[in-house]
């Protein structure tokens, strides 16, 4: 049995709702969900509601973009209060700079002679919000490129050729943010901040006097090497371990959620996490 804490729904860049989430995790042996949406807890209601139906436990959750000294960082947030007033202004700022975004990426198409519009691309995103994945997706309608990855390395990442930077928090910012909503604000894919993890050990200090309270340890692509020195790093720093798939749906084919061959995460991990927060943990 395993839990997955890292997962997308169509209320962001995943191809899912967040119902067919929740039954994916049933048919997958997954005893705990977290859809940890981009910018937005817009699916967290029908997350927690099917979790009820289909007896799957569903945390409710986020992953906010964050910067610190020029570092890209992601923070994950787990059990905030959807409602909580200075959240959802503070996601509602990050959600119409996502919009202005996608429209200078439209415009620089544009003037690369991609007849694409605003109007066409809401048209592939459909449901939830609108980002790079679908805009590269856009791209592949046009056939100037065969594959998202490809749209990405042309055109979207930095360097490319319609790259717009995007707003985002202070590390500072965004955690206290999850920290004042009740929330469990942890380091989201910490191979992905350094390949080496070597700057780790001066960052985590910091961003745990942020309010940083954990660290995911157990992802896909941290391998056990990894996830030991991620282990020694939490154990210096008093920081809790979490874990998952980063589940996207078919925006990443071949992609599975946590469990099976794919990456394990401990279910006891999440009894630590209710304990910090001074809940009651499972019962099994």
């Amino acid at each position: 049995m395993s839990i997955d804490l890292h997962t997308h729904s169509w209320f962001s860049d995943g191809t899912k709702s967040p119902t067919e989430l929740v039954q994916l995790a049933l048919r997958s042996g997954v005893s705990a969900l977290s859809i940890t949406d981009h910018d937005t807890m817009d699916g967290v209601s029908e997350g927690l509601t099917a979790g009820v139906e289909y007896g799957i436990e569903v945390v409710p959750g986020l992953e906010v973009s964050a910067v610190h000294k020029k570092k890209a960082l992601h923070i994950l947030g787990y059990y905030l209060d959807p409602a909580h007033p200075e959240l959802t202004a503070a996601l509602s700022v990050l959600q119409k700079a996502r919009d202005g975004r996608n429209e200078k990426i439209i415009h620089k198409l544009q003037g690369l002679g991609v007849p694409a519009t605003v109007t066409e691309l809401k048209e592939i995103s459909g449901y939830g919000q609108t980002g790079r994945p679908h805009i590269a997706k856009l791209l592949m309608k046009h056939g100037l490129v065969r594959s998202v990855p490809q749209a990405f390395d042309e055109y979207l990442k930095k360097d490319g050729k319609a790259y717009v930077a995007r707003f985002a928090y202070s590390a500072e910012e965004a955690i206290g943010l999850i920290v004042r909503a009740g929330g469990i604000a942890v380091l989201a894919h910490p191979i992905q901040v350094d390949k080496t993890l070597t700057i780790l050990s001066t960052l985590l200090p910091v961003l745990k006097s942020y309010g940083l309270a954990g660290i995911e340890t157990f992802y896909p692509t941290q391998k056990k090497k990894v996830r030991q020195r991620i282990r020694i790093l939490a154990e210096e720093n008093d920081l809790l371990l979490t874990g998952g798939s980063d589940y996207h749906g078919d925006i990443r084919p071949g992609t599975r959620l946590a469990g099976g061959n794919n990456v394990h995460v401990p279910p006891e991990l999440l009894d630590k996490m209710k304990i910090w927060l001074g809940r009651q943990p499972s019962i099994n």
